[in-house]
């Protein structure tokens, strides 16, 4: 029994592996990507490559700015200035950091409008706003998740809903964060974040890069159309994804004797762990981990694996 308790209490982990081709018209990779939206870590792992092309360079740092700011009142994210200059004119991302999830009032923007707040029952009772609770918080509902649709037609200054929200959020509980902001616009726009918030403590900041070569590490052998991989001659999904997590963790995991050449290349982009989404709307919660992420292995005839990760407190990825 007690060894029955204690493997009742290793945090569950999912991983969904599938295969494609880039070129293929039902490929989901386009809109897995677009729709994971608050990552903080981007990692290549380019077998047999000791310097990066000027391409790749080039693409790495041509990401753009992104913006912190300290002790920002919520209720300046559905302000109709607001949305018309940013969210209204492009993507526009913004996250609480500093905010523990599981025990924290959080807040989210996403790129399609919906701003998501993860609220304890106290400050979500004391809003008045109407939310679901929380389907990570036991019997007893200790946290809510709210969804304001910010690009909704009826969420406009004159409409009802607006005015109680926005009465909500700037007078009955005047909720301040630290926020990470970035603002991706559709076309050329004088509006600039640096201006629009320059009455508070925001910072520019540009993402930073490190190049690691490994001189002696022995890559797996893949075949893009083995995604159980073949006894004794290659590796499948799950196996290399367990490899990839020792190499990004400095552990030594071999699966070969001797080297061998590896057609392929590796991309796993890294989710805030503290993000109330994972991907789409799709609630995320930390318990004892908090990752969601997914790696693309991409192959030189344009097939790909892709592999989905998420903790305990997470859906199935999509």
């Amino acid at each position: 029994m007690a060894a029955l308790r204690r493997l009742q209490e290793v945090p569950r982990h999912l991983l969904v592996c599938e295969k494609s081709n880039f070129s293929h018209d039902k490929s989901r990779h386009r809109h897995l990507v677009e729709t994971h939206y608050h990552n903080y870590r981007v990692s290549f792992l380019i077998p047999e490559c000791g310097i990066l092309s000027k391409e790749l360079k080039t693409l790495v740092m041509d990401t753009g700015p992104y913006y912190s700011v300290k002790n920002l009142p919520l209720h300046e994210l559905i302000s109709h200035e607001f949305i018309n200059s940013f969210v209204m004119k492009g993507a526009c991302y913004a996250l609480t950091y500093n905010a523990n999830i599981d025990e924290d009032n959080a807040a989210a923007l996403l790129p399609n409008g919906k701003l998501i707040l993860s609220l304890d029952k106290d400050t979500y009772e004391e809003t008045g706003l109407q939310g679901q609770p929380s389907q990570y918080s036991g019997r007893k509902s200790m946290k809510f998740i709210v969804s304001i649709d910010l690009m909704d037609f009826s969420f406009n200054p004159n409409s009802k809903n607006y005015k109680r929200t926005s009465w909500s959020l700037k007078e009955k509980n005047p909720m301040k964060f630290d926020f990470l902001l970035a603002w991706h616009p559709t076309g050329t726009e004088e509006s600039t974040m640096m201006d629009y918030f320059s009455s508070y403590h925001i910072q520019e900041h540009q993402p930073t890069t490190a190049l690691t070569v490994l001189t002696d590490l022995q890559c797996p052998v893949l075949q893009s159309l083995a995604l159980q991989g073949q006894p004794e001659k290659a590796c499948s999904a799950q196996e290399h994804f367990q490899w990839l997590g020792a190499v990004f963790s400095h552990v030594d995991l071999c699966y070969f004797d001797e080297p061998k050449l590896a057609p392929w290349i590796s991309l796993c982009v890294q989710g805030f762990a503290d993000s109330p989404v994972s991907w789409k709307e799709q609630e995320h919660g930390f318990w004892k981990g908090g990752e969601h992420l997914y790696n693309f292995v991409i192959f030189n005839n344009q097939d790909y694996w892709l592999q989905m990760a998420v903790g305990a407190n997470d859906d199935c990825p999509p």
